[in-house]
Protein backbone atom coordinates (compact mmCIF):
# COMPACT_ATOMS: atom_id res chain seq x y z
CA UNK A 1 0.00 0.00 0.00
CA UNK A 2 1.26 3.69 -0.54
CA UNK A 3 1.66 5.81 2.13
CA UNK A 4 0.65 8.65 0.58
CA UNK A 5 -2.77 8.84 -1.18
CA UNK A 6 -2.85 9.20 -4.61
CA UNK A 7 -5.62 9.10 -7.84
CA UNK A 8 -4.98 7.29 -10.82
CA UNK A 9 -5.31 8.78 -14.69
CA UNK A 10 -6.38 6.26 -16.88
CA UNK A 11 -6.25 7.79 -20.65
CA UNK A 12 -8.80 5.83 -22.97
CA UNK A 13 -10.10 8.48 -25.74
CA UNK A 14 -7.78 6.84 -28.34
CA UNK A 15 -9.48 5.72 -31.67
CA UNK A 16 -7.94 2.01 -31.87
CA UNK A 17 -7.39 2.24 -35.63
CA UNK A 18 -4.98 -0.27 -35.95
CA UNK A 19 -7.74 -2.67 -34.78
CA UNK A 20 -10.80 -1.86 -36.98
CA UNK A 21 -13.05 -3.20 -38.15
CA UNK A 22 -13.18 -4.69 -34.38
CA UNK A 23 -13.25 -0.89 -32.69
CA UNK A 24 -15.54 0.53 -35.55
CA UNK A 25 -18.02 0.28 -32.45
CA UNK A 26 -16.04 -1.42 -29.35
CA UNK A 27 -13.41 0.49 -27.96
CA UNK A 28 -9.90 -0.81 -27.99
CA UNK A 29 -9.93 -1.04 -24.36
CA UNK A 30 -12.69 -3.11 -24.43
CA UNK A 31 -11.25 -5.67 -26.56
CA UNK A 32 -10.60 -9.32 -24.19
CA UNK A 33 -7.78 -10.24 -23.01
CA UNK A 34 -8.79 -13.94 -22.44
CA UNK A 35 -12.16 -13.15 -20.28
CA UNK A 36 -11.40 -9.69 -19.37
CA UNK A 37 -11.42 -6.19 -21.09
CA UNK A 38 -7.75 -4.83 -21.30
CA UNK A 39 -8.89 -2.03 -19.09
CA UNK A 40 -9.63 -4.00 -15.84
CA UNK A 41 -6.37 -5.13 -15.78
CA UNK A 42 -4.99 -1.84 -16.02
CA UNK A 43 -7.47 -0.75 -13.22
CA UNK A 44 -6.60 -4.19 -11.14
CA UNK A 45 -3.03 -3.07 -11.31
CA UNK A 46 -3.86 0.57 -9.83
CA UNK A 47 -5.69 -0.91 -7.03
CA UNK A 48 -3.32 -3.35 -6.13
CA UNK A 49 -0.34 -0.91 -5.89
CA UNK A 50 -3.45 0.61 -3.16
CA UNK A 51 -5.14 3.22 -5.18
CA UNK A 52 -8.54 3.31 -5.01
CA UNK A 53 -9.77 6.68 -6.71
CA UNK A 54 -9.46 5.75 -10.84
CA UNK A 55 -10.59 8.62 -13.53
CA UNK A 56 -10.85 7.17 -16.80
CA UNK A 57 -10.74 9.58 -19.51
CA UNK A 58 -13.14 8.98 -22.38
CA UNK A 59 -13.51 9.90 -26.03
CA UNK A 60 -16.61 9.23 -28.69
CA UNK A 61 -18.38 5.83 -28.40
CA UNK A 62 -16.90 5.09 -25.53
CA UNK A 63 -19.84 4.39 -23.17
CA UNK A 64 -18.94 0.69 -23.58
CA UNK A 65 -15.92 0.96 -21.05
CA UNK A 66 -18.31 2.78 -18.22
CA UNK A 67 -20.56 0.38 -18.31
CA UNK A 68 -18.62 -2.37 -17.61
CA UNK A 69 -17.62 -0.53 -14.24
CA UNK A 70 -20.71 -0.49 -13.31
CA UNK A 71 -23.73 -3.45 -11.80
CA UNK A 72 -25.83 -5.13 -14.16
CA UNK A 73 -28.85 -6.08 -11.71
CA UNK A 74 -30.74 -8.19 -13.85
CA UNK A 75 -27.88 -9.86 -14.78
CA UNK A 76 -26.39 -10.46 -11.83
CA UNK A 77 -30.08 -11.12 -10.36
CA UNK A 78 -30.30 -13.87 -12.96
CA UNK A 79 -26.79 -15.99 -12.26
CA UNK A 80 -27.82 -15.60 -8.49
CA UNK A 81 -31.21 -17.12 -8.94
CA UNK A 82 -29.30 -20.05 -10.64
CA UNK A 83 -26.58 -20.53 -8.11
CA UNK A 84 -23.86 -19.45 -9.99
CA UNK A 85 -22.10 -18.01 -8.01
CA UNK A 86 -18.56 -18.16 -9.92
CA UNK A 87 -20.12 -15.97 -12.77
CA UNK A 88 -22.18 -13.35 -10.20
CA UNK A 89 -18.31 -12.69 -8.52
CA UNK A 90 -16.67 -12.47 -12.14
CA UNK A 91 -19.70 -10.01 -13.27
CA UNK A 92 -19.58 -7.55 -9.95
CA UNK A 93 -15.79 -7.91 -9.93
CA UNK A 94 -15.46 -4.79 -11.60
CA UNK A 95 -18.08 -2.65 -10.01
CA UNK A 96 -16.22 -3.23 -7.17
CA UNK A 97 -12.64 -2.40 -7.65
CA UNK A 98 -12.43 0.78 -6.88
CA UNK A 99 -14.23 4.45 -6.58
CA UNK A 100 -14.41 5.17 -10.91
CA UNK A 101 -15.33 8.17 -11.74
CA UNK A 102 -15.59 9.21 -15.96
CA UNK A 103 -14.54 12.05 -17.80
CA UNK A 104 -14.66 12.75 -21.80
CA UNK A 105 -11.72 13.97 -23.42
CA UNK A 106 -13.92 15.99 -26.45
CA UNK A 107 -11.53 15.86 -29.21
CA UNK A 108 -8.48 13.15 -29.55
CA UNK A 109 -5.92 16.06 -28.97
CA UNK A 110 -2.67 13.82 -27.79
CA UNK A 111 -1.75 11.94 -24.55
CA UNK A 112 -0.85 15.34 -23.19
CA UNK A 113 -3.93 16.95 -23.62
CA UNK A 114 -6.11 13.89 -21.77
CA UNK A 115 -3.55 14.01 -18.67
CA UNK A 116 -4.57 17.52 -18.61
CA UNK A 117 -8.43 16.89 -18.79
CA UNK A 118 -8.10 15.15 -15.61
CA UNK A 119 -7.30 18.89 -14.01
CA UNK A 120 -10.21 19.31 -12.06
CA UNK A 121 -10.58 15.65 -10.57
CA UNK A 122 -6.99 15.37 -9.41
CA UNK A 123 -6.23 18.68 -7.99
CA UNK A 124 -2.90 19.65 -6.42
CA UNK A 125 -2.20 15.94 -5.70
CA UNK A 126 0.30 13.48 -7.26
CA UNK A 127 -0.87 11.18 -9.43
CA UNK A 128 -0.26 7.58 -11.61
CA UNK A 129 -1.28 7.65 -14.68
CA UNK A 130 -1.59 3.95 -16.98
CA UNK A 131 -2.01 3.66 -20.29
CA UNK A 132 -4.59 1.22 -21.55
CA UNK A 133 -2.02 -0.56 -24.25
CA UNK A 134 0.38 -1.36 -21.96
CA UNK A 135 -0.32 -4.55 -19.40
CA UNK A 136 1.90 -5.48 -17.38
CA UNK A 137 2.06 -8.95 -15.30
CA UNK A 138 0.54 -9.34 -12.13
CA UNK A 139 3.28 -10.66 -11.03
CA UNK A 140 5.67 -8.40 -11.62
CA UNK A 141 6.53 -4.82 -9.69
CA UNK A 142 6.28 -1.91 -11.26
CA UNK A 143 3.66 0.74 -10.37
CA UNK A 144 4.71 0.69 -6.81
CA UNK A 145 7.97 0.92 -6.97
CA UNK A 146 7.41 3.89 -9.01
CA UNK A 147 5.13 5.57 -6.48
CA UNK A 148 7.91 5.01 -3.99
CA UNK A 149 10.54 6.26 -5.88
CA UNK A 150 8.35 9.48 -6.35
CA UNK A 151 7.93 9.85 -2.51
CA UNK A 152 11.42 9.23 -1.45
CA UNK A 153 12.19 12.09 -4.26
CA UNK A 154 9.66 14.30 -4.43
CA UNK A 155 10.48 13.87 -8.56
CA UNK A 156 8.14 12.95 -11.96
CA UNK A 157 8.97 8.99 -12.51
CA UNK A 158 8.65 7.31 -15.60
CA UNK A 159 8.62 3.59 -16.62
CA UNK A 160 11.61 2.75 -18.95
CA UNK A 161 12.09 -0.50 -20.81
CA UNK A 162 14.69 -1.26 -23.04
CA UNK A 163 13.91 -2.59 -26.58
CA UNK A 164 15.42 -3.25 -29.83
CA UNK A 165 16.98 -0.41 -31.12
CA UNK A 166 15.11 -0.76 -34.55
CA UNK A 167 11.93 -0.25 -32.50
CA UNK A 168 12.56 2.47 -30.52
CA UNK A 169 11.03 4.87 -33.25
CA UNK A 170 7.89 3.36 -31.78
CA UNK A 171 7.72 5.02 -28.59
CA UNK A 172 9.78 8.18 -26.50
CA UNK A 173 13.31 7.57 -25.92
CA UNK A 174 15.17 8.54 -22.71
CA UNK A 175 18.92 9.88 -22.28
CA UNK A 176 19.49 8.76 -18.60
CA UNK A 177 22.37 8.86 -16.39
CA UNK A 178 22.99 5.73 -13.58
CA UNK A 179 22.17 6.05 -9.81
CA UNK A 180 23.20 4.05 -7.17
CA UNK A 181 19.92 1.75 -7.99
CA UNK A 182 20.14 -0.37 -10.88
CA UNK A 183 16.37 -0.29 -11.62
CA UNK A 184 16.60 3.80 -11.37
CA UNK A 185 18.09 6.09 -13.35
CA UNK A 186 17.98 10.00 -13.59
CA UNK A 187 16.20 10.88 -16.98
CA UNK A 188 17.94 14.05 -18.75
CA UNK A 189 16.42 14.28 -22.04
CA UNK A 190 13.51 13.01 -24.29
CA UNK A 191 12.42 12.72 -27.48
CA UNK A 192 8.87 11.10 -28.96
CA UNK A 193 9.41 8.68 -31.33
CA UNK A 194 13.18 9.56 -32.81
CA UNK A 195 14.36 7.79 -35.53
CA UNK A 196 17.30 5.13 -34.96
CA UNK A 197 19.87 6.96 -35.42
CA UNK A 198 18.60 9.79 -33.92
CA UNK A 199 17.88 8.29 -30.09
CA UNK A 200 19.19 9.32 -27.10
CA UNK A 201 19.17 5.23 -25.97
CA UNK A 202 17.27 2.21 -25.98
CA UNK A 203 15.52 3.18 -22.88
CA UNK A 204 11.72 3.96 -24.57
CA UNK A 205 9.27 4.99 -21.94
CA UNK A 206 6.21 2.56 -21.38
CA UNK A 207 3.17 3.30 -20.28
CA UNK A 208 3.13 3.92 -16.64
CA UNK A 209 4.14 7.73 -15.20
CA UNK A 210 3.90 9.16 -11.58
CA UNK A 211 3.15 12.84 -12.31
CA UNK A 212 3.65 15.62 -9.33
CA UNK A 213 0.58 18.19 -10.44
CA UNK A 214 3.07 20.74 -11.57
CA UNK A 215 2.50 19.06 -14.84
CA UNK A 216 -0.72 20.32 -15.38
CA UNK A 217 0.63 23.96 -15.93
CA UNK A 218 3.39 22.87 -18.53
CA UNK A 219 0.85 21.43 -20.06
CA UNK A 220 -1.46 24.46 -20.38
CA UNK A 221 1.00 26.11 -22.24
CA UNK A 222 2.86 23.22 -24.58
CA UNK A 223 2.77 23.66 -27.88
CA UNK A 224 0.64 20.52 -29.78
CA UNK A 225 4.20 18.51 -31.52
CA UNK A 226 4.60 15.64 -33.36
CA UNK A 227 1.41 14.43 -34.86
CA UNK A 228 0.00 17.78 -34.56
CA UNK A 229 -0.87 16.38 -30.62
CA UNK A 230 -0.08 18.06 -27.09
CA UNK A 231 2.69 15.40 -25.96
CA UNK A 232 3.02 14.28 -22.64
CA UNK A 233 6.65 13.55 -23.88
CA UNK A 234 7.11 17.34 -24.43
CA UNK A 235 6.02 18.43 -20.78
CA UNK A 236 8.22 15.64 -19.46
CA UNK A 237 11.06 16.90 -21.08
CA UNK A 238 10.68 20.44 -19.69
CA UNK A 239 10.53 18.63 -16.40
CA UNK A 240 14.06 16.44 -16.81
CA UNK A 241 15.71 19.68 -17.54
CA UNK A 242 14.14 22.42 -14.63
CA UNK A 243 12.90 19.93 -12.04
CA UNK A 244 14.54 16.39 -12.77
CA UNK A 245 12.89 13.63 -13.78
CA UNK A 246 13.34 9.69 -12.79
CA UNK A 247 12.98 6.48 -14.62
CA UNK A 248 12.23 2.85 -13.10
CA UNK A 249 13.37 0.44 -15.42
CA UNK A 250 11.12 -2.66 -15.87
CA UNK A 251 12.35 -5.82 -17.01
CA UNK A 252 9.38 -7.85 -15.98
CA UNK A 253 6.58 -9.11 -18.43
CA UNK A 254 4.77 -6.40 -20.24
CA UNK A 255 2.02 -7.48 -23.29
CA UNK A 256 1.35 -4.86 -25.99
CA UNK A 257 -2.07 -4.68 -26.23
CA UNK A 258 -2.15 -1.76 -29.12
CA UNK A 259 -0.46 -4.00 -31.79
CA UNK A 260 -2.22 -7.14 -33.38
CA UNK A 261 0.26 -9.08 -33.40
CA UNK A 262 1.09 -8.76 -29.80
CA UNK A 263 -2.37 -8.33 -28.81
CA UNK A 264 -2.76 -12.31 -29.83
CA UNK A 265 0.82 -13.08 -28.19
CA UNK A 266 -0.46 -11.28 -25.00
CA UNK A 267 -4.10 -13.75 -25.18
CA UNK A 268 -2.11 -16.68 -25.57
CA UNK A 269 0.88 -15.92 -23.09
CA UNK A 270 -1.64 -15.56 -20.25
CA UNK A 271 -4.17 -18.21 -20.89
CA UNK A 272 -0.84 -20.54 -20.91
CA UNK A 273 -0.19 -18.93 -17.50
CA UNK A 274 -3.35 -19.85 -16.15
CA UNK A 275 -4.40 -22.67 -14.23
CA UNK A 276 -7.67 -23.01 -15.23
CA UNK A 277 -6.59 -23.11 -19.43
CA UNK A 278 -2.73 -23.42 -19.74
CA UNK A 279 -3.09 -27.39 -18.94
CA UNK A 280 -5.11 -27.67 -21.99
CA UNK A 281 -3.88 -25.00 -23.78
CA UNK A 282 0.07 -25.58 -23.49
CA UNK A 283 -0.08 -29.19 -24.92
CA UNK A 284 -2.00 -28.18 -28.23
CA UNK A 285 0.44 -24.95 -29.10
CA UNK A 286 3.58 -27.37 -28.69
CA UNK A 287 1.51 -29.65 -31.16
CA UNK A 288 0.33 -26.81 -33.61
CA UNK A 289 4.07 -25.48 -33.11
CA UNK A 290 5.45 -28.51 -34.48
CA UNK A 291 3.30 -28.62 -37.57
CA UNK A 292 4.22 -25.02 -38.86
Amino acid sequence: MTEKRIKAVIPAAGLGTRFLPATKAMPKEMLPVVDKPAIQYVVEEAVASGIDDILIILGRNKNNISNHFDSVPELESNLANKGDHEKLRRVKAPTELADIHFVRQGEPKGLGHAVLRSRNHVGDSTFAVLLGDDLIDVRDTLLTKMIDENQKSGLTVIALMEVDPEHIHMYGAAAVEATDDPDVVRVTGLVEKPKKEDAPSNFAVIGRYVLNPGVFDILERTEPGKGGEIQLTDALQELAVTEGVLGVVFRGRRYDTGDRVDYIKAIVQLASDRDDLGPELRPWLKDFASQL
